[in-house]
């Protein structure tokens, strides 16, 4: 017992003392949602090869190996001492190496540590072979063997030659291309397919007629093996979305296959429509676009484009425009609508403002450089109007918007986060396509914001771990009722950001879409979503040279359009629904406010239940006046009789300046009772220019006028400005002025005709 024990005991310390360390370094397989190949890496020693799973090895494969290398491969223990001693006679009767008799586990050892070929080699692989058929099963084994055997060149593996040399996986291999890969590794530098293939199919037809007499397989498959024209040459290593690739790649150095989300259909669609559409655009210096396709029921990336051309050096292919940081231009607007809906501000029908309007020196102008008076909210939605989208960024202020962006995982903000201000809602700080579109992705799920998935769910990564390639957790960024409303205004298609000519097609795709433009035209997007996918689009150029024809609407938008007609024609996906909690009520159509006695005009509105304001309408406000409406009275000089009371438009200062300056003609209350001596103080004069608390720097050779503006009530007909309590000039307050200002810190002043002041200081340099 015990003669049987002590070889075994130490055989067990040796192994313990001298590990087989089994690590061979793999190429990086990036694959399809469906496995089919989509890019391939060279290995650290720039080798190509590529990892056989064990699904891969079908029974023709495995059958045509073991026939050739080793027949008795799954009953001995690592080496075969027939074969073995056989080898060993005749190899001392001639005096030379004529036949060899390494098993498969043992050419597996030599290929993971190659040693001279010498009788101690023989020793060492064959002790290194009872070491791995102790530690690993024989199809494992057989495994390694069939990603380690050389193919010439830098090519190893059977996966390797499969793709490369016939441009299919190993599982699609035919009996006469199994064959041409079995006899290549003991051959490879006289058996090279693509030069020598003539010669390679004499080869191989003698192996497949050695096959039919040992009747390995049928007849008649081995002689349409024999007849099978052998097809075989060099390939390019698939290189299909090289941005993602590249990514997953440096994500997961040691993981030899990673299969993605992708859909390889639709992936190979959109990389097309995409160079050929920037290959359009560069006439008018526009050079590259990147696009992002997420399924929205399971928040799969199924296109990922970072560029036109990844090997096109002169327009930086190689930079991934889904991960680049821009400027969002308009896009993040349906959020901060949707955050106002959700704190009970706004509803679709409530009326702002669309007038110049000073920001505390922050002045934004329309796209089209036109103001449009009294809007409603959905119409400065659809119309992307940016005065309107900063006039509610600042009453739900900045800090709320920010917020909002950092739980959604904007990487750009939360580091810019202290110094943003109201101008994000024109595009006032860095975002990426990656982060808008899982953004517009949460409009299309009822608010709820889920991580990206780049990679299959049950992806087994190193370490045995499932990853899914989260960007952050999930969470409610918007309510459903929100979401809504924004999907329902999103929707429209009269608006100005319908590009030319799509306004008649019937290919038009029933979508909810958001463009944007940076400022100085460097960036053009346009973000769409139905109910099974969303789409982000951005176009420009990654130098950031900014193109004066470059827009949302003209130049992102076609190619949107044409992406959802390619993946989602016809797609039986219905259409969103209104959430539970929302509810249509009538509001007056001058101030989208719950009707008061005097509104005449009632239209309907959605509102959140509960949420939305039930303000009463305030559009008009009583005043009294004389019979002839000539004068006007406030109740301190109210006179006995001869008045009447009217009700007259109760408008904001800076819209009845707007009025004034576009000649808009409305109703003005006329002007008060020169026999008043009280002294009005609310509705002061707003000075709009120059700008309270700034400083100014003039040159000093030649200095510049500063302007004087404000805007005053509809009462009033003259003010009275004063510099540092000098009376400067008096004139009407629709009126300009302009004055030169002295070094140093300097006070003015604005008085009305009713006594009504307003003081602002400013600093030149």
């Amino acid at each position: 017992m015990g003669v049987v024990l002590a070889p075994f005991l130490l055989f067990l310390i040796a192994d313990f003392a001298f590990p087989f360390v089994v690590n061979p370094r793999y190429s990086t397989l990036v694959t399809a949602a469906d496995g089919t190949t989509l890019h391939a890496f060279l290995n650290p020693n720039d080798k190509w090869r590529l990892y056989t799973t064990l699904p891969e090895i079908t029974p023709l494969l495995r059958n045509t190996f073991l026939f050739k290398e080793d027949k008795y491969f799954y009953y001995h223990a690592g080496f075969n001492p027939v074969a073995m001693g056989r080898a060993l006679v005749r190899n001392l009767t001639t005096g030379r190496r004529t036949s060899g008799a390494s098993t498969i586990t043992m050419q597996v050892v030599r290929l993971l540590q190659p040693r001279a070929r010498t009788y101690t080699s023989k020793i060492v692989e064959l002790l290194r072979a009872l070491q791995l058929e102790w530690h690993f099963s024989k199809d494992e084994i057989l495994q390694l063997y069939l990603n380690l055997i050389p193919y010439g060149s830098n090519i190893e593996g059977i996966k390797s030659a499969s793709l490369l040399y016939f441009g299919k996986p190993p599982q699609l291999l035919s009996l006469a291309e199994i064959t041409t890969l079995t006899i290549i590794p003991n051959r490879p530098s006289s058996l090279r397919l693509g030069r020598k293939n003539a010669f390679v199919v004499q080869e191989r037809n003698k192996w497949l007629a050695r096959f039919k007499r040992s009747h390995l397989f049928e007849n008649q498959t081995i002689d349409d093996a024999i007849g099978e024209p052998l097809v075989a040459f060099r390939r390019p290593a698939p290189a299909l979305a090289p941005h993602l690739a590249i990514r997953l790649k440096q994500t997961f150095r040691q993981q030899p296959i990673i299969q993605t989300t992708l859909q390889m259909k639709s992936q190979s669609a959109v990389e097309q429509l995409v160079q050929n559409y920037v290959n359009r655009l560069r006439g008018m210096n526009i050079h590259n676009a990147a696009v992002v396709v997420v399924n929205n029921q399971n928040m799969a990336v199924e296109v990922y484009v970072g560029s036109s051309d990844f090997y096109n050096p002169y327009d930086g292919g190689q930079v991934d425009g889904v991960r680049a940081v821009r400027s969002p231009g308009s896009t993040l607007k349906p959020l901060i609508y949707g955050l106002a809906f959700d704190k009970g501000l706004i509803t679709p029908k409530t009326a702002l403002s669309d007038v110049p309007t000073n920001f505390k020196g922050f002045e934004p102008e329309n796209f089209d450089r036109k103001f449009n008076g009294k809007v409603t909210v959905e119409f400065a939605l659809a119309n992307s109007l940016n005065i309107p989208a900063v006039q509610v960024l600042q009453t739900l202020t900045p800090a709320v918007l920010v917020e909002k962006l950092k739980q959604a995982d904007f990487k750009t903000i939360q580091k810019q986060a202290s110094g943003l201000e109201l101008s994000m809602a024109l595009g006032g700080c860095g975002v990426t396509l990656e982060e808008l579109t899982r953004l517009f992705a949460a409009f299309a799920n009822n608010g709820q914001l889920r991580p990206l998935r780049f990679i299959k769910e049950d992806q087994k990564v190193t370490g045995g771990t499932t990853w899914s390639r989260a960007t952050s957790q999930e969470s409610a960024i918007l309510s459903p009722e929100a979401t809504f409303l924004i999907t329902n205004t999103l929707t429209q298609i009269t608006r100005p950001d319908l590009p030319n000519n799509f306004d008649n097609t019937y290919r038009l795709p029933r979508i909810a879409w958001k463009t944007g433009t940076s400022y100085g035209k460097k960036d053009a997007w346009s973000i769409g979503y139905n109910k099974k996918y969303t789409v982000g689009v951005w176009v420009g150029n990654f130098s950031g040279e900014g193109v004066p024809e470059l827009s949302g609407a003209d130049i992102a938008t076609p190619l949107l359009f044409n992406i959802f007609n390619t993946i989602a024609y016809n797609s039986p996906t219905g259409w969103f629904k209104p959430a539970p909690n929302l509810t249509v009520r009538k509001v007056c159509a001058e101030s989208g406010q719950i009707p008061s006695e005097f509104c005449t005009h009632a239209v309907a509105d959605y509102a959140i239940m509960g949420i939305s304001s039930t303000l009463r309408c305030q559009h008009l406000k009583p005043i009294f006046v004389n019979v002839q409406g000539t004068v006007s009275y406030c109740t301190q000089c109210l006179p006995d009789s001869g008045y009447v009371k009217k009700m007259v438009p109760n408008l904001a200062p800076e819209l009845m300046a707007y009025y004034e300056n576009a000649r808009v003609p409305y109703q003005k209350i006329p002007p008060h009772s020169l026999a008043c001596t009280r002294v009005l103080e609310a509705g002061a004069p707003v000075v709009v220019s120059p700008n309270d608390g700034s400083e100014y720097y003039l040159n000093a050779t030649e200095p510049q006028p500063l302007q004087l503006a404000c805007q005053a009530q509809n009462d009033v007909e003259q003010v009275y400005w004063y510099i540092n309590d000098k009376l400067f000039q008096k004139a009407s307050p629709q009126t300009p002025l302009f004055f030169e200002p002295a070094r140093g810190k300097t006070k003015i002043s604005c008085s009305d005709d009713k006594g009504r002041n307003t003081d602002i200081w400013i600093t030149i340099k």
